[in-house]
């Protein structure tokens, strides 16, 4: 993987090209030195994809990763796709698990008000690297009580 500036002790992510995958394609890369997120690119055989205005599709990487025992990989949006086009993504972030070895998809939804044509090799996503930590859960008779109590959604306020 590609990287612009120095990466303490970062964990290795294997990449498996899929089947008839572009090899032309770059593999996930950072854009700058300070970038947190890797782009994704869309694999889409030299063709395009549109999105009508609320149309959700799932759009193919090439790509197949192993992710090392205790990361995740997040894929999350692009934030100029999501400005300029309305384009998101359809799960907010998507989590590719340690124990995931198949194809890596981006579900991507537009929201916006015009149709949206993805191309082959378009960024479509980024790719962040985290930490897991596995919570414990534990059955109790009661919880400890907070000023906010169980007041729910929009229970503090507006906004």
């Amino acid at each position: 993987m590609q990287t612009h500036g120095p990466a303490l002790d970062a964990p290795e992510i294997l990449v498996l090209r899929c089947e008839g995958a572009d090899s032309a394609l770059p593999l996930p890369d950072y854009a700058t030195a300070g970038a947190a997120g890797a782009d994704i690119r869309a694999d889409l055989g030299q063709g395009a994809l549109t999105l009508a205005p609320g149309e959700v599709a799932l759009v193919p990487t090439g790509l197949r990763l192993q992710v090392p025992e205790g990361w995740e990989v997040q894929l999350r949006a692009r934030s100029g796709l999501a400005l300029r086009h309305g384009v998101t993504l359809a799960n907010g972030v998507g989590t590719i698990d340690a124990d995931y070895r198949g194809p890596l998809g981006v579900i991507l939804v537009n929201l916006g008000a015009a149709a949206f044509t993805v191309a082959h090799g378009d960024r479509i996503a980024q790719a962040v690297l985290a930490p897991v930590w596995r919570a414990r859960f534990r059955e109790v008779a009661a919880l400890d009580h907070t000023a906010r109590g169980s007041g729910g959604f929009g229970s503090t306020g507006r906004g």
